[in-house]
C-alpha cells in the first residue's frame, strides 16, 4: 500500500511516497512559494502515484479542531500569503484519498515517539530549533492539541543581562523562545548564521541558557518522559551537554529522577531518526488517515 506524506516548512515542502511500514520510496523538496504555485506542483507529484491517503505535517498555525468549519487551514501565520488557506480541504479535494494534518513538530514527536529517540516511553517532547522554534507533545500515547496545540515557540523566558539583544526577533512577543532562540535570532545578534559560529562563540552558552528554561519549565510542567531537540541550530551537536548542564543547574535538584540526577544524556537527546523525523511522521498520519484513526 502507498502512501504519500508531505513536511510543509515555511521555506521548502518534503514530498514523500511512503508505504505502511514507513519506508521512503520517493522524494521530492520543492520551495515554499505561493499558495497557489507550490499546491500545484504537490498535486503535480502526487496524482498518478496511487497513493491511498496523505499526512501532512505542516507549519502554522493551524486549525486542528475537527468540528471547524476551517479545520485545516493554516491561521494566523507570519507567513502573510498562507494566512487562512484551506490546505487539508484543497488537498483533499483534489487528491480523493484520505488526509490527516497536524503541525509539523507533533509529525516530529510522533515519529520519534513511534521508531525513534522516544520508543518505549509513554510521553515525549519534541522541539525544533531553526528557522523558528516550536514543540510538538505527546502524552499517554495522544497528540495533544488542546485549546488549539502549543506554541512553545512562544514561551516567555527570563532574558539573560548578558544578551546583546534582549528583545529578541519575535514580530509578536517580546523575550519569547523563538525571538531569542531561533536561527534569525542568533543571526540578527551575532551578524552570522549558527552555522558559521567557532564552538567557543559566547553565542552558545547564551543558546544554552535559552533552550535550558524552555526544558526546565516543561520539566516542571508536563514532565515528558523523554525531550528530543531537533532542527537545523541543534545540528550543532556541542550545544547539548551545554543544555543538559543548564538545564540540571536550573532544576536545583528539584526533580527527583535518576534521568535527570545522572546528567540527562538519555533524557535530553537528538532525534533518533534525524533529518528523517518530520517525512517519517507525516507516513505515520497518512496510515492514521487510511485506518480511520
Amino acid at each position: 500500500m502507498l502512501l504519500g506524506a508531505i513536511e510543509a516548512g515555511g521555506t521548502k515542502m518534503v514530498l514523500c511516497i511512503g508505504d505502511e511500514e514507513q519506508h521512503i520510496l520517493e522524494r521530492e523538496v520543492i520551495p515554499t512559494t505561493t499558495p497557489e504555485e507550490t499546491t500545484g506542483k504537490i498535486l503535480a507529484f502526487f496524482q498518478g502515484k496511487g497513493i491511498r491517503a496523505l499526512g501532512i505535517g505542516s507549519f502554522g498555525p493551524l486549525d486542528l479542531n475537527r468540528r471547524s468549519k476551517t479545520y485545516g487551514y493554516i491561521t494566523t501565520t507570519p507567513k502573510t500569503l498562507w494566512r487562512n488557506f484551506p490546505l487539508l480541504p484543497r488537498l483533499r479535494e483534489a487528491l480523493r484519498v484520505p488526509v490527516e494534518i497536524d503541525t509539523d513538530v507533533n509529525a516530529a514527536a510522533l515519529s520519534e515517539y513511534a521508531l525513534g529517540a522516544a520508543q518505549g516511553f509513554n510521553s515525549c517532547l519534541y522541539v525544533t530549533v531553526g528557522t523558528g522554534i516550536g514543540g510538538g507533545l505527546i502524552a499517554e500515547g495522544n497528540l495533544v492539541h488542546g485549546l488549539v496545540h502549543p506554541e512553545f515557540g512562544h514561551m516567555l523566558l527570563r532574558v539573560s543581562s548578558e544578551d546583546p539583544m534582549p528583545d529578541g526577533v519575535c514580530p509578536y512577543h517580546k523575550g519569547c523562545l523563538e525571538g531569542l532562540a531561533s536561527g534569525p535570532a542568533i543571526e540578527a545578534r551575532w551578524a552570522k548564521k549558527a552555522s558559521l559560529l567557532p564552538e567557543n562563540h559566547p553565542a552558545w552558552i547564551l543558546e544554552a541558557e535559552y533552550l535550558a528554561q524552555m526544558c526546565a519549565n516543561a520539566i516542571f510542567c508536563i514532565s515528558p518522559e523523554c525531550i528530543v531537540l531537533g532542527g537545523g541550530v541543534m545540528r550543532q551537536v556541542h550545544l547539548f551537554p551545554l543544555v543538559r548542564a543548564r538545564t540540571a543547574a536550573l532544576l536545583e535538584g528539584y526533580v527527583q529522577h535518576p534521568r535527570i540526577l545522572s546528567g540527562m544524556d538519555d533524557y535530553i537527546v537528538p532525534p533518533a531518526l534525524g533529518e528523517n523525523s518530520g517525512i517519517v511522521g507525516g507516513l505515520l498520519l497518512a496510515k492514521r488517515a487510511f485506518q480511520g484513526v
